[in-house]
């Protein structure tokens, strides 16, 4: 591991533990074991870390996704898998989604919109899928935008309680969710799969 890895690596954790905010670059330089002025050598400040860090979180989650997108496979197919990827990616990086949902704020403008367009995109892949699936008549009619940010509310939430150490794996929680959302927007044996159905 690069000593900017390393660097990275830490400061997830110490922004995590204490908060981006509370969080000092002395901490930092503590735990990777160097001089506080030595950290300056690889990156500017505290906010630049914090900038390099969520860039990552948001393209690591993105990678996987828009490969599942531009698969092969059937919108319901890739609507479970998306759901699931996006459950095991919070799971195996739970300090540096952490940051990405919490510590947004403290973030340049410049560098605010950069992270906001980026998790547009990312939202929009799975605006896409649920598209998909309502034109191949697999998905009722829906309002995209708003079921797509149900979805990723709940899949976000496992940052606050997700523990490696439960009962349940990240996919058998993801398995669930996924299994939540298609009770909900999957075309079931004898519903009609466009329109909304009459109350």
């Amino acid at each position: 591991m690069s000593k900017e890895e390393q660097i990275l690596e830490v400061a997830m954790k110490v922004f995590r533990e204490r908060g981006y905010h509370a969080a000092s670059m002395q901490e930092i330089a503590d735990a990777v074991g160097m001089q506080k002025g030595s950290l300056y050598y690889y990156i500017s400040g505290k906010q630049e870390l914090l900038f390099m860090i969520l860039d990552r979180a948001i393209d690591t989650i993105t990678a996987r996704v828009e490969e599942i997108y531009r698969s092969d496979l059937s919108p319901k197919e890739k609507l479970w898998q998306a759901i699931v990827n996006h459950v095991e990616v919070v799971s195996e990086r739970q300090d540096m989604l952490t940051i990405l949902l919490r510590e947004r704020h403290a973030l340049s403008p410049n560098q605010q919109a950069v992270i906001d367009e980026k998790r547009v995109a990312y939202e929009r892949l799975f605006q896409r899928i649920l598209t998909e699936g309502v034109r191949a008549g697999e998905f009722r009619e829906m309002d995209v935008k708003i079921v797509s940010f149900g979805i990723l509310g709940m899949c976000n939430w496992l940052y606050q309680w997700y523990s490696s150490e439960g009962r349940l794996s990240a996919k058998e929680i993801g398995d669930i969710f996924a299994d939540i959302v298609f009770r909900g927007v999957v075309v079931q044996d004898g519903q009609e799969p466009r329109g909304r159905q009459e109350r």
